[in-house]
Order: structure tokens, then sequence, then C-alpha cells
């Protein structure tokens, strides 16, 4: 029987391996986060009324601002938290997905998978990022 981590494991694994050298990639070239921040909003802003995707919003929101504080310089996160936040936003926008997105809700299960098991992961991480925003108020 696979364990809930088991599963996660697999699934951020076989994320890695689709999209591992384009991660890299936008970590290295600020303007490609810049870009992929975008990408990310204009799908959030066509799938707003989408119920599945509604449950991703709020960690996709945070990894987003995590993103820009970074590039900023406001708030550095490590670059292996990075690498897996940028893993998430990019199986989140890929029409290449373990499941295409066209298939309704089974479509987004892999996203919703995919995300928050990211999030799960970098969730120290993620809470310092909160305390520090709070702080920029």
């Amino acid at each position: 029987m696979t364990t809930l981590t088991g599963k996660t494991t697999e699934i951020l694994d076989k994320a890695k391996s689709l999209f591992g050298k384009q991660v890299q990639a936008i970590i290295r070239q600020e303007h490609k986060a810049v870009e992929l921040i975008q990408n990310v909003g204009k799908k959030l802003a066509k799938l707003a009324d989408h119920p599945k995707v509604k449950l991703i919003t709020t960690p996709i929101s945070i990894f987003v601002r995590m993103i820009k504080a970074h590039v900023t310089g406001g708030h550095k996160i490590a670059v292996s938290t990075l690498g897996m936040i940028v893993l998430a936003l990019v199986y989140f926008l890929s029409p290449i997905d373990l499941v295409p997105d066209f298939l309704g809700f089974f479509g987004f299960a892999d996203d919703i998978s995919v995300v928050l098991a990211v999030y799960a992961k970098v969730k120290d991480e993620v809470e310092r990022f909160l305390e520090w925003e709070r702080t920029q108020i």
C-alpha cells in the first residue's frame, strides 16, 4: 500500500522529470520568472470560476508573492524552495501534464496534487514568508 508521503514524492518526481530543465532556466533568469508570474495570473483569471482551481488559488497566490519578493530582493528564499515553487507553477501552466486539463476534474487533479504537494513540502518557508510579509504592511 502506497503512503501519502510516498505518493506525494512520486508525483513530484514525475513533475521534476517533465519540467526540471525548464525550472532551472526560470530560476537563473529573472525575466523568465517575471514571465511565469504573468502567465500564472492570466491562467488564474481565465479559470477563476472553475471550482477545482479555487482549491489551489491561495497556495498559488502565495507562491507568486514569494517569487516576486525573492526577485526584488525583499525576501530571499532558499534556491531549493524557489525551485519547488517554480515547478508547481510551471506544472500548473503546462498543457503537458500527467493528466490533461481538458479532462475536467481529473485533468486538474494532478495540477492540484502537485501544487498542494509543493505547498506541504515548503510549508515552513511559506510560514516564514507570510510572517515577513505581515511586517511589511
